[in-house]
């Protein structure tokens, strides 16, 4: 192949750039005379318009005027993407290469933007696949190894990361479906062992996250010594790049962990975030909902089924409350599809532990009801195929991260990871299918006999003993407390009844909590009377007008 399939030299990484010197030189503003000298070259593939965007986005990011560049960046680049480029790739970086003074750090973030346009509108090839990577890989090398000295927008920088991670689920999955591929493309993916695999891409969020030292800054935030967050994570003495980016790639990191099954490791790489508080991951969108997704599925596969619900209910209040304001944003059916998914995982987490619903806003619990309360009570029951149907429509889209065996192409690889994960739900779910009819009828009694109660559920008293016994250890869970890490959480009771057993009785005390409707109506009577003061306003306004006519 004519492409690297391997990280660059580090030569061309250390190479001269604005970005990397503490002085970056004289700025020289002569537009057309860039222009004019790729005129005879590429006249009819760049746009004036176009070129005029590269020059002025090239201008912006040396001055580290970050408002411009995030109103180019989420504005001007998908106006003219929807102009010139809707079904074709933006010009290559040899095209645009003279106009910023064939500058190596933009070249690299110009090649970042260009390969995830041709991800999100075209379909990429083998070499794109390889020649991506090679560009993450440069340029996470300049971050992590350079003096860069830049300010960007933080979506931009979420972006990155988030793309990186999307790029290496895409190109496992492109891997593994070998039924497709020719020979030739075979024999080459054979050769590629290194592009996109798994423990580079781990290594360079860990590098990153190690390099910008962000979980010492999270440390210092907690203790109120720092104002990281407050600050939008710019501290505009240094670069805001690499403190950025290890922080979103402590979410990358956990969305990695949850891809591959390993819950425990997703929850504990962002174990350093206080999930309870407003933090940089609330201040992007796409971060946020990224983050509680992840979050919450892991806690839903640790069985930890009350910390899920809180985590569900957070982020569907979040998006119940913004998602107009969304409504022509490109991700806007993203955040949609989200909201639908994240209703089914709640669903799904309620018919295993119904406790929880006391946690529950109001408003998400109506969404519930309209959208799964027929299916909610038939999971209750035991429907596997619910569970099933619910859990393959909500989960993520699980990977195999290691390369398949090219002894068999007629194999597709794809659906292993995923059919391994449905199985270790639906065997969890299976353990759990007699105890919500056991806790409802403990719920009927202060005491009853083992031999009675056999006979009502039809089991042997061996087999109710055994399922007693896994509806008392199911009752604890592991809880976050406030203020505490994801991971240092405390067993407490996730069931509102309690038992013991003396010798052939059970018995049983009730203690479901009262709900508390007092925040609830507080909430309404505020609501009112802002309703009532600017209806005062809005009355004032017209007396005055009248007046005045």
């Amino acid at each position: 192949a004519s492409f690297a399939c391997t990280r660059p030299p580090r030569a061309n990484i250390f190479r001269r750039s604005h970005y990397t010197h503490p002085k970056m030189g004289d700025w020289v503003a002569d537009r057309d005379a860039k222009i004019h000298t790729l005129e005879h070259l590429e006249d009819n593939v760049v746009p004036d318009m176009v070129k005029t965007f590269v020059v002025y986005f090239y201008r912006h990011i040396r001055e580290k005027n970050v408002y411009e560049i995030l109103s180019m960046y989420e504005s001007s680049f998908p106006k003219l993407t929807e102009r010139f480029y809707k079904a074709s790739s933006w010009p290559t970086v040899q095209a645009i290469a003279p106009l910023v003074d064939n500058d190596h750090v933009f070249c690299l973030l110009y090649k970042e933007m260009y390969y995830r346009h041709l991800y999100a509108r075209l379909t990429p090839t083998l070499e794109h696949r390889c020649e991506s990577w090679d560009n993450y890989c440069a340029l996470f090398g300049v971050i992590l190894h350079g003096n860069v000295n830049m300010q960007l927008p933080n979506a931009w920088l979420w972006d990155m990361i988030d793309e990186f991670i999307y790029q290496f689920q895409s190109f496992c999955q492109y891997r593994g479906k070998l039924t497709t591929k020719t020979p030739e493309e075979l024999e080459l993916l054979k050769r590629c062992d290194q592009v996109w695999n798994v423990l580079g891409v781990l290594n360079y969020l860990q590098a990153l996250i190690n390099k910008s030292e962000i979980e010492n800054t999270l440390e210092e935030e907690r203790m109120g010594t720092n104002k990281f967050s407050a600050n939008d994570g710019y501290d505009f003495s240094s670069s805001n790049v690499l403190r950025l980016l290890g922080y979103f790639s402590m979410v990358g990191l956990l969305r990695v962990h949850c891809l591959i099954g390993d819950y425990y490791g997703g929850l504990k790489a962002v174990d350093a975030i206080d999930l309870d508080k407003s933090g940089m991951f609330t201040k992007v969108t796409g971060c946020y909902i990224t983050t509680l997704y992840y979050t919450g599925f892991s806690l839903m596969m640790s069985k930890r089924y009350v910390d899920a619900v809180r985590t569900f209910n957070t982020i569907l209040m979040y998006i119940g409350r913004t998602k107009q304001f969304h409504a022509r944003s490109p991700g806007y059916e993203q955040i949609l599809k989200k909201n639908e998914q994240l209703y089914a995982l709640l669903a799904i987490c309620l018919s295993l532990c119904s406790h929880p619903v006391k946690f529950l806003d109001e408003t998400v619990s109506q969404g519930l009801r309209e959208k799964y309360n027929d299916k909610m009570t038939k999971m209750a029951a035991g429907d596997l195929a619910l569970f099933d149907e619910l859990f393959s429509y909500a989960c993520p889209k699980f990977i195999t991260p290691c390369p398949p065996s090219f002894e068999d192409p007629n194999v597709n690889f794809n659906q292993e990871a995923y059919r391994l994960q449905l199985k270790c739900f639906l065997t969890e779910v299976k353990q759990q299918t007699m105890l919500p009819t056991l806790r409802s009828f403990l719920k009927l009694y202060t005491t009853i006999s083992i031999s009675k109660l056999a006979s009502f559920l039809e089991l042997d008293e061996y087999t109710l003993r055994t399922t007693v016994l896994t509806l008392k250890q199911r009752a604890r869970q592991p809880t976050i407390m406030p203020g505490r890490r994801v991971l240092a959480a405390e067993w407490v009771s996730s069931v509102d009844i309690d038992f013991y057993i003396d010798g052939d009785m059970i018995h049983v005390v009730d203690n479901k909590a009262q709900r508390q409707y007092g925040d609830y109506f507080a909430s309404h009577i505020l609501k009112c009377e802002r309703l009532s003061t600017e209806l005062g306003k809005i009355t004032e306004v017209l007396s005055g007008t009248m007046a005045e006519i």
